[in-house]
Parts: structure tokens; C-alpha cells; sequence
């Protein structure tokens, strides 16, 4: 898989999913893989938009997103969501573009880097932060509305279900699927610390509103959302 499309790439993806006023997923594939992926769309309290994990989409769901406001931060989650990031920048120049402090320099591979997590101006609706223990290479995004707390992961947690044929075979070995966990690859490669980062999941699944959560691989997690955030930590 290339570092990142030179080019504006519609790869398949499905439609947009509207969680809440201030909230959007889809779901696309990638190049190559069975592995699909998430790009996630929040709307600050000024309506400006961030842009989560993006994914290169059709022109008719493109305009359907800048009806809901300016495409204003693209954040690239980690060194390898980099795919679709800079025709983003080139389709939307005044986008400033966003990541974890530990993943700026991967990321800067493929395109330059205004923000860290720590400097972003977050709102009341919308704020960014770093993982503890994972080095600042992962972050969480957290969108808040009058419905609740969602909480957006990237490659730290997956929600897949087993699945079939040699992909399968392989993504279960890596204990990438199987329901919502940190993946065995995620703690090889990302954790550093896996008391500060049971300690920081414990944190978050203690949100009185918590409503849902969602990640750049698998299903929103919206049944007991903060249980299960919980059984995720316990497993660290």
C-alpha cells in the first residue's frame, strides 16, 4: 500500500452515517486489503468541521459535507492513516492538518504538520488528546452534544468480528479481530505503558454522558459503551 495518494482517489466506500448532529462515519475499503477503515467528520461549536482518519470520497458525499461546514482540521491519527491526507490538504488548502506529537514525523512523510494534539483549539463540543502510554503516537477525539460523549480511537482499540478465508485466518492470528479490544499489534507497536494506559481507558469509560465509541477499524460500540470500555482496560 502507497504512503499516500498523489492524486484524489475514490476507492469503494459506503455511505455516510449520521450519528448525532455534530457527528459522521463512513466506511471505505483499502487498497489490496480486506481490512476496511473509518474516516470520522465532527462539527465544532463555531461549525467549523475536523476531519478524522479521512478517506477520499465521491464528489456527491464531498458536497454533502461542506453543506455541514468548513473542512478546517484534518487530522491524521497515527504515521500510517496517511493514505488520502494530502490530496486532502490539496482539495482543501486552509485545512490545517493535525496529529498525535509522537506520529509528526511519520506523518510529515507525506505532508507537512500545523498542529500536535496538545495544540489544538478545542471547544466544548469538540478537543483532542494524547493517549498516555502510548508515547503520544495515539490519541483520542472527543465530541460532545446534547445526546452524549462520543469518543473517536484510531488504530488503538478494533471492533472486528472474526472473519473468513486466509485474510481472516491471518487477522485472527494477529489478534486484530474477535470483538472490541487493543490489538496484539497495537500493544507491540504502540503501548508503552500499559498502567497508564489502563489507568487513562478507566478515565474515560468513568464520562457520566458516554454514549458511544467509534475507531478507525469496526463497528461504532454503542450497547454499554462504558462496560465495555472497561473489559478493554482490564485486559492491559
Amino acid at each position: 500500500m502507497p504512503i499516500a495518494h498523489a492524486t484524489w482517489t475514490v476507492l469503494p466506500h459506503g455511505p455516510i452515517e449520521q450519528l448525532d448532529d455534530h457527528l459522521w462515519r463512513v466506511e471505505g475499503h483499502l487498497p489490496n486489503m480486506a481490512l476496511k477503515r473509518v474516516m470520522t467528520v465532527a462539527r465544532m461549536a463555531d461549525g467549523r468541521l475536523v476531519v478524522h482518519s479521512a478517506i477520499a470520497l465521491d464528489d456527491g458525499s464531498m458536497r454533502q459535507i461542506e453543506r455541514w461546514g468548513e473542512l478546517a482540521f484534518l487530522v491524521v491519527p497515527n504515521g500510517w492513516h496517511r493514505l488520502d491526507a494530502p490530496s486532502f490538504k490539496q482539495r482543501y488548502p486552509a485545512m490545517q492538518v493535525v496529529c498525535p506529537r509522537g506520529s509528526r514525523k511519520a506523518v510529515q512523510k507525506a505532508l507537512p504538520v500545523d498542529l500536535t494534539y496538545d495544540a489544538f483549539p478545542a471547544d466544548d463540543r469538540v478537543s483532542l488528546e494524547h493517549a498516555p502510554g502510548t508515547k503520544e503516537v495515539e490519541g483520542v477525539l472527543h465530541v460532545r452534544s446534547d445526546a452524549g460523549v462520543s469518543l473517536v480511537f484510531n488504530d488503538l482499540i478494533f471492533n472486528l468480528p472474526h472473519g473468513r478465508g486466509l485474510f481472516g485466518l491471518v487477522f485472527r492470528l494477529m489478534g486484530s479481530t474477535g470483538g472490541p479490544k487493543v490489538t496484539r499489534v497495537a500493544r507491540l507497536t504502540m503501548v508503552r505503558d500499559r498502567r497508564a494506559l489502563r489507568g487513562y481507558l478507566e478515565k474515560l469509560a468513568a464520562e457520566p454522558d458516554l454514549e458511544r465509541i467509534l475507531m478507525s477499524h469496526g463497528r461504532p460500540i454503542v450497547k454499554d459503551a462504558a462496560s465495555v470500555l472497561r473489559s478493554i482496560a482490564a485486559t492491559l
